[in-house]
């Protein structure tokens, strides 16, 4: 690679998108500038218009072509594979961001300013509302002693507004796939995304293996961005209720040493006892009926992995929180580390 061209695949991941393309390419076409990165568009086998669009509207945008919907795991394995060799860094960019002037340097400045950094995030805010942080990364994500994901700016549904109080550079547990820079060959080492997973928290077990690699991953603040988010399921949405318990489960699974992975994961099982109890209680058995399946497919599932690590980094002096007891019965709505 010539020492000015660009650095880093700004890769947004696409199927039948054509209306978000529409609405927020244009934001990273005009603030990504070539000399440090350039924007791909993956498209997953789309059926809309979103390839013709893309050719008409956005020539300057490289089109990566799948024959077929490979999900978001695997579309982005394949398009960061066939990039690897070409970008030292890419990031995977929804296709409901909205990016910022400035947006890009300050990241890709603060991955090769320490090699031990494998992955960061810029601070996201929501669309809809400005002012706000957005659920689904804030300001960098952290798991509680439980395994259970929480952000500098969301704990649970309480979303906070930023008032500059997350502005600091901070080592996080995960960064946010909304938009989520990676040393490509480190991607690549640890195996990327898990596909098994389809959807939801597939980006926090990526970075717990990109920890245990010995990589450190970190929030960005001084870069800030927009997501719309919220596009694919609903928060109540049996079907998302079903994915959030089994691959939970899963990634505690595969990422915890001997040693503790069977007390933790017997602990979770209380846990989701009660969060079924609680959904049949309010006659919500849809959801009690997903919690069931996702404990029925871990155990079929689990048994994919045979693989473990010998560092617990869940299990850390001094403790992680225990974000249930301080949401529910100490009233803490706010971000506690």
């Amino acid at each position: 690679m010539n020492s000015s061209d660009p650095k880093v695949a700004v890769i947004i991941l696409n199927w039948n998108g054509a209306k978000l393309l529409r609405e927020f390419l244009p934001s990273v076409v005009e603030h990504t500038p070539q000399s440090v990165g350039r924007v791909i568009v993956a498209d997953n086998g789309s059926t809309d218009e979103s390839v013709k669009l893309l050719e008409r509207e956005f020539p300057s945008v490289e089109l990566l072509k799948f024959d077929e919907n490979h999900g978001f795991a695997g579309g982005y394995n394949k398009a960061i594979a066939h990039y690897a060799g070409e970008y030292p860094y890419a990031v995977l960019l929804n296709s409901d961001v909205e990016v910022t002037p400035g947006w890009l340097e300050p990241l890709l400045e603060f991955m090769e300013a320490d090699s031990k950094v494998g992955a960061c995030q810029p601070k996201i805010r929501a669309y809809r509302q400005k002012e706000m942080f957005e659920y689904a990364g804030a300001s960098g994500g952290f798991i509680d002693r439980n395994g259970y994901p929480y952000c500098r700016g969301r704990v649970f549904a309480t979303v906070e507004e930023d008032r500059g109080q997350y502005d600091t550079p901070l080592p996080v547990f995960w960064a946010t796939g909304a938009c989520l820079m990676v040393d490509t060959q480190l991607y690549m080492a640890v195996g990327g995304l898990d596909e098994s997973f389809f959807a939801h928290m597939e980006e926090i077990d990526l970075c717990w293996r990109m920890q245990l690699a010995g990589r450190e991953v970190w929030a960005v603040p001084s870069s800030t961005i927009y997501h719309l988010g919220g596009g694919s399921l609903d928060a109540s949405n049996p079907r998302k209720t079903y994915l959030n318990f089994r691959n939970n489960l899963l990634m505690l699974y595969k990422n915890l040493p001997d040693g503790s992975r069977s007390r933790v994961l017997l602990r979770r099982r209380l846990l989701d006892t009660i969060a079924w109890a609680k959904f049949v209680a309010t006659l919500d058995f849809k959801n009690a009926a997903a919690v069931l399946r996702a404990h029925r497919d871990f155990r079929r599932m689990k048994k994919a992995y045979t693989t473990f690590p010998t560092v617990d980094l869940l299990n850390t002096t001094p403790p992680r929180p225990n974000i249930l007891i301080d949401y529910y019965l100490r009233g803490r709505k706010h971000f506690i580390r």
